[in-house]
C-alpha cells in the first residue's frame, strides 16, 4: 500500500519534471509549423533584410565606372532582385523560415539534426558571380565559425536534456514506493539539470556571438538588422530553473517520507502501531484447581495441605481464562 506522505513528497518534483519537458519540447517544435505564431515566435535569431542600403563608407568596386555599390553590397542587391532574397529570416533549434511583407512565419524548412544558418549560403551570395568570402570581414567569419562549431553541441545537448528528463520521469514513478526509486531519480534528475543549463548557456552565448557579428558587418553599411529571440531564452531559462529545483526536490525525498504505509498489516510500522495504541493484552493467568501457569513463579494460594475431602478433584479442559490488563 502507498503512503498518502510518500505521494506528496514527490508531488512537486514530479510537476517541476513534467514543466521541463515541456520547455523543451517547446524548443524541439519551434519553426516546424508555417504560419503558427505560437511556436514560431520562439526563434534564436531574427534578421531583417527589408532595407539593405549602402553608404559612403563602404569600399567601392574599382570598375572604371565609379559606381556605389560595393562587393557584399552588391551581392546582396543581386541576391535580393534575382535570387527571391526573403524580408525576413527567423532561425530555430533544426531550421529556419522566412517570408516577405505580413505573411509572417512562412516558408519553413523542414526540420534536421546538427542544424546551422548559413546567410552566404542560404541567401546565395555566392551564386551572383561574387566571391563574397573574400570580401567578408574578420569579425563575421569569426562569428560564423564559432556559430557552425557550436551548433552541433547546442543539438546534442537538447537532445540528450530531453532524454535525461523523461528518463527522470519514468524512473521517477519508483520513488512513489520507496525512497530508492527517489535516490536512483536524483541521478537523472542531476543529469537533466547539469544538461539543459549547458545547452541554455551554450545558445545564449553562441548567438549573442553571432548576432553581434552581423549586425557589426552588416547593419551599420547595409541597413540588415540582427536581434535574439527573447522568448526562446525564456523558455528554455524558465525550464533550467525547474530543472535545478526538480533536482533539489528530488534529492530532498530520499531523506523524507517512507514509502510503506503505517496501515499495511504485514509491516514493521503497522506491528508497532498496534503496539502503540494497544496498551491491553491478554495473559493467561493460573488456575485455582491446576495450579500456576508457567509464568507464574508462586501459587495463588499458600495455605497448608487441606483435608482429603477438601482435595480438589481432577477436571478436563482447560479454565476459563479472565481477561486480566496488563501493568504499564
Amino acid at each position: 500500500m502507498v503512503s498518502a506522505g510518500r505521494v506528496c513528497c514527490i508531488t512537486a518534483p514530479f510537476l517541476l519534471s513534467i514543466a521541463v519537458l515541456v520547455c523543451l519540447v517547446l524548443v524541439f517544435l519551434a519553426g516546424t509549423h508555417d504560419r503558427n505564431n505560437t511556436l514560431d515566435d520562439l526563434y534564436f535569431l531574427k534578421i531583417d533584410l527589408r532595407n539593405i542600403t549602402l553608404t559612403s563608407s563602404a569600399n567601392l568596386l574599382g570598375d572604371g565606372n565609379s559606381n556605389n555599390e560595393t562587393v557584399l553590397g552588391g551581392a546582396l542587391q543581386a541576391a535580393k532582385q534575382s535570387l527571391g532574397l526573403k524580408d525576413f529570416y527567423t532561425v530555430y533549434l533544426r531550421n529556419y523560415c522566412s517570408w516577405n511583407g505580413d505573411d509572417t512565419y512562412a516558408n519553413c524548412t523542414s526540420p534536421k539534426a546538427y542544424f546551422w544558418f548559413n546567410p552566404i549560403e542560404v541567401w546565395g551570395l555566392n551564386d551572383t558571380g561574387i566571391d563574397v568570402d573574400d570580401y567578408l570581414p574578420k569579425s563575421f567569419r569569426h562569428g560564423l565559425d564559432v556559430y557552425h562549431d557550436a551548433s552541433k553541441a547546442i543539438f546534442y545537448l537538447y537532445v540528450i536534456a530531453l532524454s535525461a528528463t523523461s528518463v527522470t520521469l519514468l524512473v521517477g514513478i519508483s520513488a512513489i514506493f520507496s525512497r530508492w526509486g527517489s535516490f536512483f531519480t536524483t541521478f537523472c534528475a542531476a543529469a537533466m539539470a547539469v544538461l539543459i543549463l549547458g545547452a541554455s548557456v551554450t545558445v545564449t552565448a553562441v548567438y549573442a556571438i553571432v548576432k553581434g557579428a552581423l549586425n557589426e558587418t552588416l547593419k551599420k553599411d547595409y541597413g540588415i538588422k540582427s536581434t535574439v529571440g527573447t522568448r526562446v531564452l525564456s523558455v528554455t531559462w524558465i525550464g533550467t530553473a525547474f530543472a535545478l529545483g526538480a533536482g533539489f526536490f528530488w534529492l530532498l525525498s530520499v531523506c523524507c517520507c517512507s514509502g510503506r504505509s503505517p496501515y499495511n498489516p504485514a509491516s514493521r510500522e503497522a506491528r508497532r502501531t498496534r503496539a502503540e495504541k494497544t496498551p491491553y493484552t491478554y495473559e493467561r493467568v493460573g488456575s485455582p484447581y491446576l495450579g500456576p501457569s508457567d509464568q507464574q513463579s508462586v501459587p495463588l494460594n499458600t495455605f497448608g495441605p487441606r483435608p482429603p475431602s477438601f482435595a480438589p478433584q481432577p477436571q478436563h479442559g482447560t479454565a476459563y481464562e479472565p481477561f486480566r490488563p496488563q501493568q504499564v
